[in-house]
């Protein structure tokens, strides 16, 4: 049975409050304090609270668990502590088991990517949960039968995955099927931002009148077809203020023919 009360993410939603449940994770009979740190500052990073140990090899607490999680510490401060699996998983409605062999099992074989989304459909209310065998063999197949399906994680060539990287990999999908940050981004630096037409139109006289200068802007019919195609590739790069900037200066040293040598020692 457990040792600690349940995370108040598991409790049940009032009548007039749907809430999302956040899996719990489930580490089935975990060899090395080291993991369920790493398991536990996976866990941090991508949200999730509820951490369940069931028969762990070592004494629990675990001090290079401790040691390991860094600042999820209070993630393993609320673990709860199993004698069996069933126990571990009784108020659970909805449980993915994670496993990296065929077990000979007729169940349902997922990613973790499509796990994370119908976690994401669960009704609201269910507690969901996935479980992690150990990491010498993994779960049994008594184990596996307990769960609604299996997830397994693709991988090049060597299946098999250290249990921390596991649950990162779990954690994370499961975050990222909510997230809603922008798949690419400029930070939001005052140097970083889009620079104004008036300072694009700077640095295209400065470079077009350095240019004309040296003679490169020759001959004079093709000078508005170059003008033209300079302007193109600068749009093209997406400068930042701060890039044009550089590029002026850049531009001011090579026409003034400025030299710096190495720093003295």
């Amino acid at each position: 049975m457990p040792l600690a009360p349940h995370s108040a993410y598991n409790e049940a939603p009032s009548q007039n409050q749907i809430v999302m449940t956040i899996p719990s994770i489930i580490l089935c009979r975990p060899q090395l304090g080291e993991n369920i740190g790493a398991a536990a500052r996976a866990m941090n990073n991508f949200g999730l609270s509820d951490l369940r140990i069931v028969s762990p090899r070592d004494p629990w607490p675990n001090e290079r668990a401790y040691a390991m999680a860094v600042t999820a510490r209070p993630i393993l401060d609320e673990a709860k502590l199993y004698d069996n699996l069933h126990d571990a998983l009784a108020d659970l409605n909805v449980v993915y088991a994670t496993t990296a062999r065929d077990r000979g099992i007729t169940k349902e074989v997922i990613v973790p990517e499509e796990a994370a989304k119908r976690l994401r459909k669960a009704r609201g209310g269910d507690k969901l949960g996935l479980l992690f065998g150990n990491e010498r063999a993994g779960l049994e197949n008594d184990d596996i039968s307990l769960a609604d399906a299996v997830i397994t994680i693709p991988t090049a060539e060597f299946a098999s995955l250290n249990l921390g990287q596991a649950v990162l990999l779990c954690c994370y999908e499961w975050f990222k099927a909510e997230d809603d940050t922008p798949p690419a981004r400029i930070e939001h630096n005052p140097l970083h931002r889009k620079p104004r037409r008036e300072e694009l139109f700077q640095l295209f006289d400065h470079l077009e009148g350095e240019l004309t200068r040296t003679g490169f802007m020759f001959p004079p019919d093709k000078r508005d077809h170059m003008k033209r195609a300079i302007r193109a590739t600068i749009h093209r790069a997406h400068l930042t203020y701060q890039e044009v900037q550089t590029v002026r200066g850049m531009i001011v040293a090579l026409a003034k023919g400025k030299h710096r040598g190495p720093p003295k020692e």
